[in-house]
């Protein structure tokens, strides 16, 4: 009888990796058919395209947010800290500052042209080679030294801006505004594109390497002893991340949590620690909460807010919890 009612047991269904990543692949599709289909009007012509646009900016961005987050803190082996902490944010809304601040006949399009948008890029990554190829060489790889540096630099960052912003008059302020918050409406076709291509072509790197990022994930000395070119590999894949970072950044703005609740989730959902799981997980997610937050914005409550607004709150809440946790 006890055998019985023993074979009879129902046990928990345990689910693969790929059958986990499968089903987020499903969830995400759907949300994405809904926002493009949702309340289409006559003028069907504008109405996909224009979405089609936003969902591709939403797509991008989460790509580049999710993976660089993922592989940061797998190289810093902290799963609190972002590429955002490393004052990469800060140093793009001084550059807005300073745009505004000294060219105060700016228009909103050149705000978002694709010249702009490359020497924003440029002078992100050149600020992230800066930090790391130096630093790295002068403090002796310590890789924590050269974090506390970059948020150092972060709050410098951030005061200056703030000096500079006091001392514009509020029309100027108001242009500059629209850009130190994240928006997915605003970027032109030309930008949307160009960024899809770069995203595309340093994805497609780092996929190739996912396996490395495996033996990185267990340290330095692990990795050494396993044959890894430890001090090539970190700058090289902190050289990539600060591209994905810049150019999701100078697409859209800031966006300072996101990748920290995506990649935090991940490593719940994957199922595994192997990045050929982590990666797609935690993309698919960010596609999920920005897809889906906007759905709910828009439609679930008539645009009571802005999704960047919202994303950041409840990043700044999971952080919190986060830090709360490890103590």
């Amino acid at each position: 009888m006890l055998s019985i009612k023993h074979s009879l047991r129902l046990k928990p269904v345990q689910l693969s990796p790929k059958q986990r990543i499968g089903i987020l692949l499903l969830f995400a599709l759907i949300i994405m058919a809904v926002f493009m289909t949702i309340n289409l009007g006559h003028n069907l012509h504008y109405i996909l395209v224009r979405r089609g646009y936003i969902l591709f900016t939403m797509v991008i961005v989460a790509f580049a947010a999710s993976i660089a987050t993922v592989l940061f803190q797998s190289v810093t082996h902290n799963r609190i800290l972002t590429p955002s902490l490393m004052g990469f944010e800060a140093l793009f809304i001084l550059i807005q500052t300073i745009i505004v601040f000294f060219y105060n006949e700016t228009s909103s399009y050149w705000l978002f042209s694709i010249i702009k948008f490359m020497g924003e890029s440029c002078l992100l990554v050149a600020f992230s080679v800066l930090l790391y190829r130096w630093l790295f060489a002068s403090v002796n790889f310590n890789i924590n030294l050269v974090l506390m540096i970059g948020i150092v630099l972060g709050t410098l960052f951030r005061s200056a801006s703030t000096l500079l912003q006091r001392l514009l008059d509020p029309n100027e302020f108001s242009i500059l505004q629209s850009r130190m918050f994240a928006t997915f409406t605003k970027a032109t076709p030309e930008l949307i594109w160009f960024s899809a291509v770069i995203i595309f072509l340093f994805g497609f790197v780092l996929w190739r390497k996912r396996y490395v990022f495996d033996v990185l994930a267990l340290g330095r000395a692990q990795a050494i002893n396993l044959g890894i070119d430890y001090r090539r590999m970190v700058t090289t894949t902190l050289l990539l991340i600060s591209i994905l970072v810049a150019v999701s950044t100078a697409l859209v703005g800031p966006l300072t949590f996101l990748g920290l609740m995506v990649a935090n989730l991940a490593y719940l959902m994957a199922g595994s620690s192997q990045h050929r799981y982590l990666l797609p997980t935690a993309f698919l997610l960010a596609v999920i909460a920005l897809v889906g937050g906007q759905l709910i914005l828009e439609y679930g409550l008539n645009m009571a807010g802005s999704l960047s607004v919202v994303l950041e709150f409840i990043g700044g809440i999971f952080f919190i919890y986060l830090v709360l946790k490890r103590f």
